[in-house]
């Protein structure tokens, strides 16, 4: 009788209520759909580069993220050059900034006019995804518009 008391009490230490089971069964669920977005965010997939105007007037562009607040990474943004008459505007990656931010670029929702999804032929796209080979073509662009206004020598 005393075999048969330690059975039961093992049983009813190692039984689990209905109430805590549904719990277990959705912290297990939560986690799996946690690490799930986690990796979805980090390494699922490609994400698409935006352009995101504001309304001070500044152009961004990166990758969107919405979680866990609107952001921009592997941004760039446009620089104004009033002092070269060639090139006014310029595009520079934003953690190169002369104030040393990160890499991404947290933006108020409220202050965004418009976004838009830059196709894959965009010249913007071609310089941010080769940035060397956009800056060594642009002179030879120069040079070549230069011999068209001259007469094409």
């Amino acid at each position: 009788m005393l075999i048969k008391y330690n059975k039961f009490k093992l049983m009813s230490i190692f039984s689990i209520s209905r109430v805590n089971k549904i719990l277990l069964a959705a912290v297990v669920a939560l986690l799996i759909a946690l690490s799930g977005i986690l990796y979805w965010q980090k390494s699922g997939f490609e994400k698409p580069y935006y352009a995101v105007y504001l309304n001070t007037g500044d152009i961004y562009f990166g990758k969107i993220s919405n979680f866990p607040k609107f952001s921009l990474s592997d941004a760039w943004y446009i620089q104004r050059n009033p002092q070269d008459a060639q090139n006014p505007m310029s595009l520079a990656k934003f953690e190169q900034s002369f104030w040393g931010p990160g890499d991404k670029l947290y933006l108020n929702e409220d202050s965004i006019i418009w976004k838009a999804k830059l196709r894959e032929d965009s010249q913007v796209l071609n310089f941010i995804k080769n940035p060397q080979q956009a800056q060594a073509q642009q002179p030879a662009q120069g040079q070549l518009i230069q011999q068209e206004a001259a007469g094409g020598e």
